[in-house]
């Protein structure tokens, strides 16, 4: 049995409709979870107008038909049998609540991903979408996970990386995209006062040409290669 219907469909046409109403709900039947325009129910049916809005506004008071938002189309009344549940194409899935896109679900899978981040320090998708299939009741696809996590990346909460195989990305394969928690940016005078070179005993010696200088110091390489 397809997973869009509800209930069973009635093999006989329920009593009491008149023609031009039995002609438009077999039509909306016929469309399944689809649903279907007004518009193009009057274009089917080849019926006027009139007969099409009376019609439609009887078999919605009977609770034959129901209306349905169309993402693509929220302008535009669709109809569909009170039997099938909108398809994907419709109802946008699951990041869609009755049409409009569901943002508080979004806000919490972005949060969950960020404190698995921070448990784990770097993470690839593969490993996010795992960890979301564990803890969401609906079907989650990898493409769906790669939507929020390229989200925090523009959100400025998390950085896209690749892994040079190094520390913590010794278990993630070298050039593997992955994922990190973005260091907090603080105060450019902040930056400065942790430089190096203030409490350095060997300032005094240090030039750009010297034995001792920026180029060879380890302090100073290291402190370049800090996330501010």
């Amino acid at each position: 049995m397809s997973r869009s219907l509800k209930r069973g469909r009635p093999e006989t046409d329920p009593p009491g409709l008149v023609d031009g109403e039995r002609a438009i709900l077999n039509v909306i039947k016929s469309k399944k979870d689809i649903g279907i325009w007004a518009r193009d129910i009057k274009h089917e049916t080849k019926l006027p107008d009139h007969v099409v809005t009376k019609s439609l506004k009887s078999l919605l008071t009977k609770k034959l038909i129901k209306e349905v938002v169309n993402i693509q189309y929220k302008g535009k009344k669709h109809y569909m049998a009170v039997e099938f549940e909108s398809s994907k194409e419709i109802s946008g899935g699951d990041w869609f609540d009755n049409g409009n896109l569901d943002t508080k679900l979004i806000e919490e899978l972005k949060e969950t991903c960020v404190k698995y981040m921070r448990a784990r320090k770097v993470v690839t998708l593969d490993a996010v979408h795992n960890e979301l299939k564990k803890i969401v009741t609906f079907e989650i696809s990898n493409q769906q996970v790669g939507e929020i996590l390229n989200s925090l990346v523009l959100d400025n909460a998390i950085s896209e990386v690749k892994s040079n195989g190094l520390g913590d990305y010794h278990s993630i394969p070298i050039g593997t995209v992955c994922y990190r928690v973005s260091v907090a940016k603080g105060p450019r005078m902040g930056a400065f006062a942790s430089m190096p070179c203030g409490p350095c005993p060997q300032r005094s010696l240090c030039t750009p040409d010297g034995v001792i200088s920026p180029s060879t110091c380890v302090y100073y390489a290291e402190w370049l290669n800090l996330d501010f």
